[in-house]
């Protein structure tokens, strides 16, 4: 008897889909299922906000540059593509805090703002006497409440006060999600924290015990450390396009939106803003939490949770520099910048100090961030209003004297998704109320469980192991009726 095949559909061609699409094809094939997996993409181009202008010797991200080595998932995948020999990893190098015009160095041993180290701490004047010793009630405070999901600034504020919330661990944190850390999730964004205060009490104590002592470098003793961060030499555009070229040709439709999708008993029944109507068994929706709301209007209990979920505007401006423009060079990496400063840009990278790739020899490539929850403003004024704005901060804190030879300004509207107090319980709802309700159909994505390259990636494997496990269940229930 031969199988019906089962189909799949993916909407949603960011990295979430992609791998998702990848691992289903590479099972379906090394096992002969009867499976066919096809993705649609709402755009013209897949990858989402992994985009690379390769120009004049440069090689400039405008979205994520880079993912955490530790986290294996984003570099097994570049292996898995023929990747492997162009993976590369960050140069290291000081990086600083900018409060009230001034770059402070930041603190050795501290851990996402977190000290493990008591005289860089003591020493460092990102802080002053009072703020220190208000910190220092960190070794005596009591644990949080168990269980108790809290907004990030509410939770480092009880333990380490507002001072270092302010002129550290916001810069470092909000610059990761774009979001006001007093209205972002703990337990969604860095439950870790949570964890440590737990087992250990003091934040600080427990930090200490739990970060890995830094290794001992092989070698001459100026060996330069190896980076923790990881990207594709060629860009990650090209870590798309690899991925693209393996998935079996005609699975891929672009510049076409998934707008509608229906359950017709068993099955679910897709409708295309083309005008056609796709059959599937299972559904995949890689897609924004605003798509995937539209798409199951039908259905508008279940993603009740996610309909009024914030999302943040941001822009990144790349700049090209030849050296010499730089007359007040900065030994490091790049900068963040405290609320407490009187700045439009939220951090600024070195980039060619951080990946020696990107720029050609004797040039230098500055990539600033602009835009945050509460100061979206800045990323709706022209290419130039925003370039001027940051080649004005810029010079309060490196002194250029000559335009950029470029600059490229890279917009992204509603792009970063916050997860508030409370979203990791609203997941866990809207997963098992799929389960429910519309079984086949599974959610993953930026929306939902993390925000990195690793975390979209790993969400794509969970998703591919949820629909062969599903597709499977199907399957004997045919063959039983």
């Amino acid at each position: 008897m031969v199988e019906e095949t089962q189909k799949v559909v993916i909407v949603g061609g960011g990295i979430t889909g992609l791998t998702a699409a990848y691992y289903l094809q590479k099972h379906a094939r090394d096992h002969q299922l009867p499976l066919e997996v096809k993705l649609v993409e709402a755009s013209h181009r897949l990858g989402g906000k992994m985009q690379t202008v390769v120009k004049d010797g440069y090689v400039i991200e405008k979205g994520p540059d880079s993912f955490l080595e530790r986290k294996q998932s984003a570099s097994r995948l570049a292996r898995e593509v023929g990747l492997g020999d162009k993976l590369v990893n960050n140069g290291t190098g000081k990086s600083y805090v900018l409060v009230k015009e001034r770059l402070h160095p930041m603190p050795g041993g501290s851990v996402m703002g977190i000290p493990t180290e008591i005289a860089p701490f003591i020493t460092t004047g990102l802080f002053s006497l009072p703020g220190k010793i208000r910190a220092a009630a960190d070794f005596f405070l009591p644990r949080s409440q168990a269980g108790q999901d809290q907004a990030l600034g509410e939770f480092f504020r009880r333990r380490l006060g507002d001072e270092v919330v302010e002129n550290l661990i916001e810069p470092l944190l909000s610059g990761i999600y774009a979001g006001d850390i007093d209205n972002l999730s703990l337990m969604s964004t860095f439950p870790q924290f949570y964890q440590v205060e737990q087992k250990y009490r003091s934040l600080i104590l427990g930090m200490k015990k739990t970060t890995p002592a830094p290794k001992k470098q092989g070698g001459t003793a100026n060996k330069q450390k190896k980076g923790i961060f990881q990207t594709v030499s060629t860009g990650l555009q090209s870590f798309v396009d690899a991925i693209e070229a393996k998935l079996e040709p005609g699975s891929v439709v672009k510049g076409v939106r998934a707008d509608k999708v229906s359950k017709e008993t068993s099955r679910y029944k897709l409708r295309l803003s083309n005008g056609e109507l796709w059959d599937a068994d299972c559904v995949l929706v890689s897609a924004p939490h605003e798509a995937a709301v539209n798409m199951f209007s039908d259905y508008d209990d279940i993603f009740d949770g996610f309909k009024d979920m914030p999302s943040t505007s941001v822009a990144t401006v790349a700049m090209a520099f030849p050296a010499e423009a730089i007359k007040q060079d900065i030994d490091g990496t790049g900068f963040v910048v405290s609320r407490n400063s009187d700045y439009t840009i939220t951090a600024c990278t070195w980039t060619h100090k951080k990946w020696p790739h990107s720029a050609p020899k004797g040039k230098v490539l500055l990539r600033c961030y602009v835009g945050r929850a509460g100061d979206e403003a800045v990323v709706d004024l022209s290419d130039d209003e925003i370039v001027k704005i940051v080649l004005y901060d810029l010079n309060n804190t490196m002194d250029l004297t000559s335009e950029p030879e470029f600059s490229i300004v890279s917009r992204w509207k509603e792009a970063m998704p916050q997860y508030t107090v409370g979203h990791k319980q609203r997941v866990a709802t809207l997963k098992n109320d799929l389960k429910r309700e519309l079984p086949g159909v599974f959610v993953a994505g930026s929306s939902f469980e993390g925000l990195g390259l690793p975390d979209c990636i790993d969400q794509g494997e969970a998703a591919v192991e949820n629909i062969l496990d599903y597709l499977a269940l199907q399957t004997k229930r045919l063959v039983h009726s």
